[in-house]
C-alpha cells in the first residue's frame, strides 16, 4: 500500500514550537484491518482542514495489519479538539473493537523541523513501546 505523504495544511510560523503525534496501529485480525483503512481517507481530509494542524501523513501497511500516523499542531490542545470532532471519534471509538495493539508518542520540535521523517517517528514509538512492554 502507498504511504500518505507528508501534507501542511497550515504552515506554523517559523519561530514556533509544534505539538507531534506519532501513532502506531495494529489491528487483530485481515478484515479489521480493510475496515481501518477504509476509514482512513476521511480522517486524513479531517485533518487536513483541523484548526492548528500543520502536518499529516499515513503509512499504510494493510497486509501487515499496521498503520503508522504522524501529525503536527499548534498545540496539545489543538490535538485533542481535532480527536474529539467528528469522524476522527466516531472512527477511533469503533477501530478500537478490532484493535489488536495502540502506540502513541508526543514531543515537541521547532517549525523549522517540520516535515517529520518515518525514521524519526519510529524510532520513538519503539522506545514508547519498549517503556510499555519492559523486556520486549
Amino acid at each position: 500500500m502507498p504511504d500518505i505523504p507528508w501534507f501542511t495544511p497550515t504552515q506554523a510560523a517559523p519561530d514556533a514550537e509544534v505539538y507531534v503525534m506519532a501513532s502506531r496501529f495494529e489491528t487483530a485480525t485481515l478484515t479489521g484491518a480493510l475496515r481501518f483503512f477504509l476509514k482512513s481517507p476521511g480522517i486524513i481530509r479531517q485533518t487536513r482542514k483541523a484548526p492548528g494542524a500543520h502536518g499529516v501523513a499515513l503509512r499504510a501497511r494493510v497486509f501487515s495489519r499496521t498503520f503508522l500516523t504522524l501529525s503536527a499542531w499548534e498545540d496539545r490542545d489543538a490535538l485533542y479538539r481535532f480527536a474529539r470532532s467528528e469522524p476522527h471519534r466516531s472512527g477511533a471509538r469503533a477501530a478500537a473493537r478490532y484493535m489488536k495493539e495502540s502506540t502513541f508518542t508526543f514531543w515537541t520540535v521547532p517549525a523549522a523541523g517540520l516535515p517529520i521523517g518515518w525514521a524519526e517517528a519510529e524510532r520513538r514509538l519503539g522506545e514508547e513501546r519498549q517503556k510499555e512492554e519492559p523486556g520486549r
